[in-house]
């Protein structure tokens, strides 16, 4: 099997959009499938062990967000709003109409703001590991907001991150994924109910969301489909902060998106 890394290295291209310096790699061939990375990661972070299986049966686009890896910053604050007009505009300059949209964790909210803002780019959506309300969480997650430490943040998400930026760079990235978060209020059911993509709505068994919230918004949602996943926040994707390399879960996941992609549940 090819290495990320040597992969990376010949199908890594940037693009400018909407005044960044945006990031991406795309690997195999076939219908596009574009993978969007959570909070304070990067698509080798999230997406290094699922990537080269989804990427035998789907052109995979994988995307860096505002801030987030190699993609450059502006001068205005993270939102989900921004990031699905990135994506789109992303889409756009690739000449790709219409494509199929996984989003973990943050990446899962890109998501629905996409299935809102630009459903004519969206084919089917994969909801992984997020959440719509702030109810879907505990309140202390977000009393962390209020008194952000950056010791906090996840090890293996520090030392990536600065093999591709700065110091300056990671704490930027930081503080403004703590702003988004703290600020954020969420989308009512009438939004979600006005998604009309189909979708699947994954979440690990001892996720952060519950899987009582994740069974409420594939229900909202008007053609959703639920997998509940034993595991905890990305490690059944195969997520960098919860490595299991001897796991089968991941290609469990891989096996759940690719039958849900071609319309076979």
């Amino acid at each position: 099997m090819t290495t990320y890394q040597s992969q990376a290295q010949t199908t890594g291209k940037y693009a400018n959009v909407n005044g960044i310096k945006m990031y991406c790699e795309i690997h195999g061939a076939g219908s596009p499938l574009v993978l969007i990375h959570g909070g304070g990661s990067t698509i080798k972070t999230n997406f290094s062990r699922i990537m080269p299986e989804l990427a035998k049966t789907h052109r995979v686009v994988a995307v860096e967000l505002q801030a987030h890896g190699h993609t450059g910053d502006r001068s205005a604050p993270e939102s989900f709003i921004q990031d699905a007009d990135d994506v789109a505009e992303l889409l756009n300059q690739l000449n790709i109409p219409k494509a199929d949209i996984l989003g973990f964790s943050n990446g899962g909210q890109t998501c629905l703001e996409l299935g809102i803002r630009h459903p004519d780019k969206v084919g089917k959506l994969i909801i992984a590991s997020a959440f719509y309300t702030r109810d879907a969480a505990p309140e202390g997650f977000w009393k962390g907001f209020e008194n952000p430490d950056f010791s906090h943040m996840p090890q293996v998400y520090k030392d990536e991150y600065l093999k591709i930026g700065t110091k300056e760079g990671l704490m930027n990235m930081f503080n403004k994924d703590v702003q988004r978060m703290l600020t954020f209020k969420g989308w009512t059911d009438e939004q979600l109910k006005s998604i009309q993509a189909p979708a699947l709505v994954t979440i690990g068994d001892q996720d952060l969301p519950t899987p009582e919230h994740a069974a409420k918004m594939a229900r909202t949602l008007p053609h959703a489909r639920l997998a509940i996943l034993p595991g905890t926040h990305g490690s059944y994707i195969g997520e960098a902060y919860n490595p299991k390399p001897e796991s089968k879960i991941p290609d469990l996941f891989v096996a759940i998106v690719n039958e849900f992609l071609a319309g076979e549940m």
